[in-house]
């Protein structure tokens, strides 16, 4: 049997594994081993089941997860997610749509804190619901508003997914971090544009919340200004080189530490749930590579992606339709999986032939991520519309109607990387 064959047998199996419901870590691993069974023998499978995935693993590299990802749940346990939302609605929520408007710019704070779109969609939910409701906000309008925002954790750094892209397509990951700034700046721009033409059209969906004084605004932004002067001097020292990414983790998340206590906003219990959070993330981040890696041994051996590439190649088509289908693909994907596991299933396989044809490896995580962001609210199985529906009590077809318009910023952004690249590549090319 001809190895491009075994290989393309491997990734059907794959799907039916996961269609059983099989955790994807042990599937991938599960095939991959079958895989270099029938390619070599079953002496190599097991010589490369115990020496691949440690390998891998034993890497600096991926100390910069567990930074990270404590960074992230630090930020989630305490007050600064409220505090940040506080400071948005001062400034911005006293006229018709502002509690709106809030929530999306606290929606780029917290996922320029936070990493991953599901904690944002959850902390977001206990903060700007309630106010929302309070102010007689339409129950669809603002829970889409929060749905809609929680994209901008895995595009802004530290973006979860994009270290798991990074590490798997062997990518720096402080390029990746700073190639999701700009385009999650016009992100948020247009988010909060098309809230206005929401709020032009329906007044009645966000009344006018209250008033406040010059001196509170000031006193609601310095709450929040040591995490902003936090932010700047990670990624900052990143963008300039003076830190490695895993240092800059590491100052990120004694940072955020040292601001939850100083604001008494983390005590005891909740730092160990924060430790005991990261540790399972980390657990299973690193359950889902160990998987990954004995599947990319097999996947590389059956040559099915220099195959791809070939055949990809042979296509001669041009790059607007190659991307279009990429973005099909993804689209369609991203309704029934999470980002992680999506980016672990498909970018081994497409990563070799994408580059093969002329794709740049930091603008297709970039747009990698902004087509999973829009799958993850896209009817009819966006896994962030289930999860906020049960959190807010807002029914799912409902919510669904109400995100239609907010479809549109992840579409315009699709399209404005598509057509001026640069947006993504040019920050990472002035890097130190």
């Amino acid at each position: 049997m001809a190895p491009e064959l075994i290989g393309l047998l491997g990734v059907a199996l794959l799907l039916l594994f996961i269609a059983i419901r099989m955790w994807i870590g042990v599937a991938m691993g599960l095939v991959g081993f079958l895989g270099l069974i029938l390619l070599r023998n079953i002496d190599n499978a097991l010589v490369s089941l115990a020496e691949v995935p440690f390998a891998q693993i034993n890497s600096y590299t991926l100390t910069v997860v567990p930074m990270f990802a404590m960074m992230g749940m630090i930020i989630a346990e305490s007050r600064i997610g409220k505090d940040l939302f506080h400071a948005c609605n001062t400034w911005i929520g006293a006229k018709r749509g502002g509690l709106a408007h809030a929530t999306a710019v606290a929606s780029g704070g917290i996922g320029a804190v936070c990493g991953s779109h599901m904690v944002a969609t959850v902390i977001l939910s206990k903060i700007a619901l309630p106010e929302m409701k309070h102010f007689k906000y339409n129950d669809s309008f603002a829970a889409a508003c929060v749905v809609s925002g929680a994209p901008l954790s895995i595009l802004l750094p530290p973006s979860i997914p994009l270290i798991v892209y990074g590490i798997i397509t062997e990518q720096p990951i402080g390029n990746l971090f700073i190639a999701g700034v700009i385009p999650g700046i016009i992100f948020l721009l247009a988010l909060n544009v098309v809230i206005f033409f929401v709020m032009k059209r329906h007044p009645e969906y966000g009344p006018r919340g209250n008033t406040t004084t010059f001196k509170e605004k000031l006193s609601a932004i310095w709450k929040v200004l040591p995490v902003v002067i936090l932010f700047v001097l990670v990624f900052g020292g990143i963008y300039t080189g003076t830190f490695t990414t895993t240092e800059s983790g590491a100052i990120g998340s004694a940072g955020a530490i040292i601001i939850s206590v100083s604001y008494k906003t983390l005590n005891g219990k909740k730092f160990l749930i924060a430790l005991r959070e990261t540790a399972v993330t980390v657990g299973m981040l690193f359950g889902l590579l160990l998987g990954t890696y004995i599947f990319i041994r097999f996947i590389t051996l059956s040559q099915l992606p220099a195959y791809i590439s070939s055949f990809m190649i042979g296509l001669d088509a041009p790059m607007p339709v190659l991307m279009l289908v990429l973005a099909a693909i993804y689209i369609v994907m991203a309704m029934f999986m999470p980002e992680i596991p999506l980016i672990i299933l498909t970018v081994p396989i497409l990563f070799p032939a994408l580059m093969a044809v002329g794709f740049d490896p930091i603008w297709f995580g970039i747009y990698t991520v902004i087509i999973m962001s829009l799958g993850s609210f896209t009817p009819p199985v966006g896994m962030l519309v289930f999860i906020l529906s049960g959190l807010s009590g807002v029914p799912v077809p409902k919510l669904f109607r109400a995100c239609v318009p907010f479809i549109s910023v992840d579409l315009f952004m699709i399209l404005i990387i598509s057509i001026f690249p640069q947006l993504v590549t040019w920050l990472p090319s002035r890097m130190a």
